[in-house]
């Protein structure tokens, strides 16, 4: 069983002495969360800011039952036999020298392949929920945008784990900036059994893509649902106002974020149809970035309009991997049930 936690950075370190329910991993957002002076779960520091009240806040996954901890190559980890939580990050300088490979490609490359061999070694190689945050997303390198390198160099790893990129098997994933003189950061959830991968019928399958967006197609699917025991997990992927494979709604924030959400629905009505009914948009947890921080009190009134003002919610500034898109939505939902999940 997991639960996910949203609370202030200052709060986590007392969660993490909760020997009732422990930390298998975390991740902190704001340069004001600091070291967390507990070494038992890996813990994400992602150089994004909140744009909350609160100076650096934190999403943390708890658990029940032992857990072991641990290091393998550069990845941190944390498991309780079921799941892993893992945190690893590359500098593009130390790939630099990659013979006529672009420094960010070859980081992403190095990254997605140490955390296989990691997975692999662990036996832990499903991957059900990857979270990537890009330096300068936006920018270029090599005449090349940087978040296209970014999907060059994951599916170059994920083709050469014998991992597939597209279909059934494809995790659900985020990719957004981050400071530009930070380091290529990537955390995730993996499993011994493979999850549910959910496609959205409004949007063509990103692995899908035409070259219009890249040389090679981004590597995740909409959603993934996972079970364990009596408990299901939706991992709803970062979504924004495509339709099809464009952006709609260009220059408008209100539009966007309905367009959002609209999409965040289709993905809910896809997993009800797999069974799982008690999830909807009232009681997921959402991490919505922000591109332009003014846009936030938009942005909040059309989620709290759609899901309840009592919404949970992380409001972060970032950019997002089209510079045409002004918001992005990710979710996550738990449900405990008798049910069993229908294939």
């Amino acid at each position: 069983m997991l639960q996910l936690l949203h609370l202030p950075a200052s709060a986590l370190a007392q969660a993490a002495r909760d020997a009732s329910s422990p930390l298998l991993g975390a991740a902190c957002f704001g340069a004001g969360a600091g070291p967390i002076p507990h070494p038992l779960f890996p813990l994400a520091s992602v150089q994004v800011e909140p744009l909350a009240s609160e100076p650096a806040l934190c999403e943390a996954w708890s658990t029940q039952g032992p857990l072991q901890p641990g290091k393998t190559g550069c990845v941190h980890w944390c498991s309780n036999g079921d799941v892993l939580f893992a945190v690893l990050q590359v500098a593009e300088a130390v790939t630099a020298n990659a013979a006529g490979v672009p420094p960010l490609q070859a980081a992403s490359r190095a990254a997605y392949a140490d955390l296989f061999t990691a997975l692999d070694a662990l036996g832990y190689p499903h991957l059900l929920r990857v979270w990537n945050h890009v330096p300068d997303i936006n920018g270029e390198s090599a005449g090349v945008e940087r978040y296209r390198l970014f999907n060059i160099g994951r599916q170059d790893a994920f083709l050469a784990h014998g991992r597939t990129v597209s279909g059934a098997n494809v995790p659900a994933a985020s990719a957004l900036g981050a400071a530009a003189n930070a380091p290529l950061l990537v955390y995730c959830i993996a499993a011994r059994q493979p999850a549910v991968a959910i496609e959205n019928p409004r949007q063509l399958s990103a692995y899908h893509y035409p070259q219009d967006y890249g040389p090679r197609s981004p590597t995740f699917s909409r959603a993934s649902l996972a079970t364990f025991g009596p408990q299901h997990l939706l991992f709803i992927s970062g979504t924004a106002s495509i339709v099809g494979h464009r952006t709609l709604h260009a220059e408008d924030v209100a539009e966007q974020t309905r367009e959002t959400l609209r999409n965040v629905e289709a993905v809910l009505q896809q997993a009800h149809a797999k069974g799982v009914a008690g999830i909807g948009l009232a009681n997921l947890y959402y991490k919505v970035y922000v591109r332009h921080p003014a846009d936030w009190p938009v942005i909040r009134a059309e989620l709290q309009r759609a899901a309840g003002a009592a919404v949970h919610a992380i409001a972060l500034q970032a950019d997002v991997c089209r510079s045409d898109l002004l918001v992005e939505i990710e979710a996550t939902g738990l449900q405990t049930t008798n049910q069993d999940l229908r294939a």
